[in-house]
């Protein structure tokens, strides 16, 4: 097993190198980079490009070298001093051969160091920080929920195949996962948070003006236990309410069926039928022999499920509600050619999802013992 997990971490380096070359590769024939952006800017046209840049010098880029005006190559730089063009290009990076731009960033990612962004005064792994706390809010209460409703459901379900409740809760889950989560969240907002309807939840953020999450926080100053209590986790879970409702309507459709058709295969086997003729009671021979074999793909894809929630699907959620999560970070980071945004994000997304990739698997030999993952000569 430890040579097996050595080998995974191994062969995750030419995987991120792989995700990082080819987005890196994209990104040259992209229109529209940072260099451009502050150029709109100052013509006026910026389309909503942001009308400063950092201070810090990027690794990465679009391309386009040499001087300003029409020779520069870059569209709308007609009449600049190519001084300025030169300027631009050397802050953002863009000066330095693509290969030596991209060998920069993979040796700075290697030691953790995302730069900072282009259009923000503040490193990208502070944006990251800032956001974190949004993404992580609506993935793991949406996954936590998503298994909750998903595995009572699917074993009852597989229970009663074929009956009416099958058929009609399965009725349920389809139109449930078929309906788009953001036309969803659009009808809560005009029935109950101030919409044609109801005023009952908040539209901003995960809590309320003058309430302060610092309550909740050991290590902070202002560190409350009642406060926590009685205000911030209450506020807390009212702002979640309606983004929750939203993103779980088709979330459990997919683990619902799993879970269905698996204990369905494990019911219909022998040693179901072996211990049912041995006088065991049907819950003993359900939970104490059925669940762990059906369960084993369910569980083992929780932290799939979890990175997959985490990172994903959210961004039209969180621009519904105004959350300020990583989803919209990333959207309004590659609207903008915010290219250090872009790669940091994706680094650690891409690395994120390779090691629950790993724990995956690794969750199958810890639920089954029979199972690994070592070669057999045949």
């Amino acid at each position: 097993m430890g040579a097996y997990i050595l080998r995974r971490l191994l062969l995750m380096i030419p995987t991120l190198v792989g995700i990082m070359a080819i987005s890196f590769a994209v990104i040259q024939f992209a229109p529209g980079g940072p260099v451009e952006q502050v150029i709109a800017s100052l013509q006026g046209d910026a389309g909503g490009a942001t009308d400063r840049i950092s201070g810090g010098g990027g690794d990465f880029g679009t391309g386009g070298g040499g001087g300003g005006g029409e020779s520069s190559g870059y569209r709308g730089a007609q009449g600049l001093d190519p001084a300025f063009i030169a300027k631009l290009e050397q802050q953002f990076g863009f000066d330095k051969p693509p290969l030596e731009r991209f060998a920069t960033m993979l040796w700075n990612y290697l030691r953790f160091d995302f730069g900072e962004s282009y259009f923000r005064s503040v490193s990208v792994m502070e944006l990251i920080a800032e956001k974190l706390p949004v993404s992580i809010s609506l993935g793991l209460w949406i996954t936590l929920l998503s298994y909750l409703i998903s595995v009572p459901l699917g074993i009852r379900k597989a229970l009663k195949d074929g009956s009416a409740f099958d058929i009609w809760t399965s009725g349920i889950v389809i139109v449930a996962y078929a309906i788009p989560g953001f036309l969803f969240a659009v009808l809560l907002i005009v029935l109950f948070a101030g919409g044609s309807f109801y005023d009952w939840f908040p539209l901003r953020g995960l809590l309320s003006d003058g309430v302060s999450g610092a309550w909740c926080a050991p290590w902070s100053e202002a560190f409350d236990a009642g406060a926590c209590v009685t205000r911030t986790i209450p506020d807390y879970f009212w702002h979640l309410a309606l983004p929750l409702i939203a993103l779980s309507l088709s979330a459990f459709a997919t683990t619902t069926l799993l879970t269905k058709n698996s204990f369905l295969d494990e019911i219909r086997k022998q040693y179901v039928t072996t211990a049912r003729a041995k006088g065991l009671s049907e819950r003993r021979v359900l939970y104490g022999h059925v669940f762990r074999n059906a369960m084993l793909i369910v569980i083992a894809g929780f932290p799939a499920a979890f990175v997959s929630a985490f990172f994903s699907g959210s961004l039209l959620i969180e621009t519904i509600f105004s959350l300020d999560g990583l989803g919209l970070l990333g959207f309004e980071s590659i609207y903008q050619r915010d290219y250090p945004v872009v790669f940091g994000t994706l680094y650690i997304f891409s690395l994120i999802g390779l090691v629950a990739t790993l724990v995956s698997d690794l969750t199958y030999t810890w639920i089954d013992p029979r199972i690994d993952f070592e070669s057999r000569e045949v």
